[in-house]
């Protein structure tokens, strides 16, 4: 039997992602310009068009100055983590 992996919460990543933009006070286009990315990467992935790859979360988190757990750990935000102990 095959057991499956929860799966993730990309609302949460989503939110994340707006939470730490409207937190700097930046637009899209000043994200843009400190990640690297195009306006409209940035805007699909904020508004759940696209989930963006490694590479583009990594631009995100190096923008942001933020660990990169920091920003995919919110994928288990609904459930537990791989490898962590339950209490």
């Amino acid at each position: 039997m095959t057991i499956l992996p929860p799966d993730p919460d990309l609302t949460a990543l989503r939110v994340e992602l707006a939470r730490l933009r409207g937190e700097r006070g930046w637009t899209f286009d000043e994200l843009a310009d400190r990640s690297g990315l195009a306006r409209r990467t940035l805007i699909d992935l904020e508004h759940g068009r696209t989930t963006g790859s490694v590479t583009t979360w990594h631009a995100l988190a190096h923008a942001f100055d933020v660990p990169i757990e920091h920003l995919l750990g919110t994928l288990c935000d609904d459930h537990t983590p791989p490898g962590a102990k339950d209490s």
